[in-house]
């Protein structure tokens, strides 16, 4: 069979295209670890604390489809060199941050930034790895760099912020960005679209950008406030309906910004639950758990991120044997595999719970199982969700991608970082404090630990166990939530996928 002629410096693009991944990916939860010291300075708010972590994803979510489809216009190489020009800017605004305000404006813009880099990275790979095989091997890296990114985050926050504050977390972004640039000019070739012809969908934007920015607030009001409380409802009926119109809109046009029609095909549409189901659970996890190792058991930001490598570590283990792995079995068995063993790590905390107290020897062997999973199932459906997709709307099949990791990630932290909020003020005992200090404790872990300080003594030690104590309760169902979700993911794997799919193959 004819096999198109490989790009000579594929290789080369390939680490450029993973460096822009790495600092995106990491910028999703550098702060996790960072964070506690932000608070600290800034004195934000609940509401301020809840966007400082939310607005980066949801605002790179909100306009991955856009991006996408602004590329295959406008040159994916431009677009990617443009979003590290605003991704540099917008890092540069938070290091001089002196307010709450200034950190989520400065997260915003990032947010847009690294949706103009995003979809750029997966749309390039697709065009310059054309052999199956390579193809395979080469988004296994991407899925490892971004699984690892993520995971890596708060280690390498961690180790900034024990020398140099939580603002070196966004200054490490500038040389970075300033490497990847300069590569990226002499060796990234320029692609665009066939199909990006026609009148700019201006409509088709802000339906798409209004309608996914109300479904995520929607979601995260709900989990925050409750079923009671009308906006979060309101905004879930805005969402709805916008969503609605934009895919109806785009069913019509003859060059859409987002090609729906990808989702007509099973492995492409169980790709994306495999890989958005998981998401939210890990984004979720990561977060909880970095909470708990700075205020439930007193580590450092450094501490805190070190003790999280075995997630990070065993999910890029795992993605490099993935392609070999989808060679030899049928791929159905190993992402519904993978997809199991995710779900076993993110159950095992609520077990241990049940017969002991737990250490970090249950967590760390949780993340360890976890990232294995993680790297199987993420590396499998990101082969499987490209492959699928002609490679003329590679781009729309990058932003479906690339929004279910933003978007479940960031749907993770909003609702099950709020159920485990919820279950941690029902864990709470009576406390014998003052109105704003008893307020202030069941607000959040953070927010106990920074009152425990201030009332300092036995009293203020007291207080701090029992919030751990109560977060710690809270935490390990929000885990066993995440598990229902993977497994959710593996039964609809198992069912849908075709068996006799081979992405790893020549056609």
């Amino acid at each position: 069979m004819h096999t198109p002629a490989q790009a000579p410096h594929r290789w080369i693009v390939l680490a450029i295209l993973s460096g822009s991944l790495l600092l995106i990916s990491m910028d999703t939860t550098i702060l996790n670890v960072a964070f506690p010291s932000l608070v600290g300075d800034l004195q934000p708010g609940a509401v301020q604390q809840l966007w400082i972590i939310d607005v980066y994803a949801l605002a790179l979510s909100g306009l991955l489809v856009t991006a996408g489809a602004l590329g295959d216009r406008w040159g994916r190489k431009r677009l990617l060199m443009a979003g590290f020009g605003i991704f540099s800017a917008a890092s540069l605004m938070a290091v001089f941050a002196t307010e709450a305000w200034h950190v989520i404006a400065a997260r915003a813009l990032l947010g847009i930034g690294g949706a103009a880099i995003m979809p750029s990275t997966v749309s390039i790979l697709r065009t310059v790895f054309t052999d199956a095989r390579e193809r395979a091997f080469a988004l296994a890296v991407w899925a490892a760099v971004f699984g690892g990114g993520m995971a890596f985050g708060p280690v390498v926050g961690g180790l900034l912020v024990q020398d140099y504050g939580w603002h070196s977390a966004f200054l490490l972004n500038l040389p970075v960005a300033a490497v990847i640039v300069a590569a990226g000019l002499r060796y990234l070739p320029e692609s665009r679209s066939p199909r990006s012809s026609g009148a700019w969908d201006w409509w088709g934007v802000g339906q798409s950008v209004v309608g996914m920015l109300a479904l995520a607030g929607g979601i995260k009001q709900l989990g925050k406030s409750g079923v009671a409380d009308p906006l979060p409802w309101a905004l879930l009926l805005i969402a709805a309906a916008l969503l609605t119109v934009f895919v109806r809109r785009q069913l019509r046009l003859d060059n859409p910004l987002l090609q729906v029609r990808l989702f007509a095909k099973p492995a492409f549409s169980v790709a994306a639950t495999a890989i958005f189901l998981p998401m939210v659970g890990m984004g979720a996890i990561l977060f909880l758990v970095t909470q708990w190792f700075q205020y439930g058991e007193g580590y450092t930001p450094l501490e805190a991120g070190l003790r999280l490598l075995p997630a990070p570590l065993a999910l890029i283990a795992a993605s490099m044997v993935a392609p070999s792995l989808m060679h030899r079995f049928a791929i159905r068995h190993v992402l519904g595999a993978g997809l199991v063993v995710l779900a076993s790590g993110m159950a095992l905390p609520w077990t241990f719970q049940q017969f002991t107290d737990l250490g970090y020897q249950a967590f760390a062997a949780a993340l360890a199982v976890m990232g294995l999973g993680a790297g199987l199932a993420t590396t499998v459906a990101s082969v499987t969700l490209v492959s699928a997709a002609p490679a003329a709307e590679v781009s729309s099949a990058a932003a479906i991608e690339e929004t279910c990791y933003e978007l479940g990630s960031a749907m993770g932290v909003a609702v099950l970082g709020s159920t485990a909020a919820a279950l941690y003020r029902g864990n709470l005992p009576a406390l014998e404090l003052d109105g704003p200090s008893t307020a202030a404790v069941q607000g959040s872990v953070g927010e106990a630990a920074h009152t425990a300080e201030r009332i300092g003594g036995a009293v203020g030690q007291a207080l701090l166990d029992t919030a751990s104590h109560a977060y710690t309760l809270a935490i390990t169902p929000a885990f066993l939530l995440a598990a229902v979700l993977a497994v959710a993911a593996a039964a609809t794997t198992w069912t849908l996928i075709p068996r006799d799919l081979q992405p790893t193959e020549n056609h």
